[in-house]
């Protein structure tokens, strides 16, 4: 079972090996701090969630924040790696950026949530927090800025200006999507946005 699993709550006393237990014991903190956020979500809750004693749970997490750290790095890495997936699925730039843009659209929509551990933290005055937010955006900026490089022939500074900026529309972009009810099929969705962002890229040298 992964984290972004659904978790029920197991009869307390079944043992499981470490990293199955682990995995369920993220998948229950998932559900609690999306469902309650950081600073109104306990222990307790998570242990409750997960059918374990909070010593159980205290084996695997020194403390509240240990265990909200781990699901942010889990979830950031699950992130970085759809965008590198994205961009290795085809050699076409333009078809690159729409597969960049699924990627958000696909993480806000399918990561059980994860997408507010990541985006919309209650825990941002936290170092280690904003670090790692900080860093992921980094993170598929860096991925992204090469093809800007390439098909725009800017500057790597200007490319990774215009990288942050093209993640940046994104993320926000699926997440108005998914607050506003999905009203727009996904595919739609994120068509239109790549769309947009590809005429902009366009507007630079070297494009056809």
């Amino acid at each position: 079972m992964t984290a972004t699993e659904h978790t029920e709550a197991r009869p307390r006393g079944t043992r499981l090996p470490r990293r199955a237990r682990r995995n369920q014991l993220l998948g229950a903190a998932q559900e609690v701090f999306v469902a309650q956020g950081y600073h109104a979500a306990a222990m307790d809750d998570i242990a409750d969630r997960a059918g374990v004693s909070k010593p159980v749970l205290y084996q695997h997490f020194p403390g509240k924040l240990e265990l909200y750290l781990a699901l942010l790095d889990q979830h950031c890495d699950a992130l970085v790696q759809a965008i590198r997936k994205a961009l290795a699925s085809t050699s076409d730039n333009k078809q690159r950026i729409a597969a960049t843009m699924d990627a958000y659209f696909g993480f806000v929509e399918h990561e059980g949530g994860a997408f507010r551990l990541v985006f919309e933290s209650d825990l941002t005055n936290e170092p280690a927090v904003r670090e790692r937010v900080d860093q992921v955006s980094l993170d598929c900026a860096k991925l992204v800025c090469p093809l800007i490089t390439e098909d725009a022939d800017l500057p790597e500074d200007q490319s990774m200006l215009l990288a942050v900026s093209l993640c940046g529309m994104a993320q926000i972009t699926a997440r108005h999507w998914l607050r506003s009810g999905q009203k727009l099929p996904r595919d739609i969705a994120s068509s239109l946005t790549a769309s947009l962002a590809w005429r902009g890229i366009a507007g630079y040298p070297m494009q056809h």
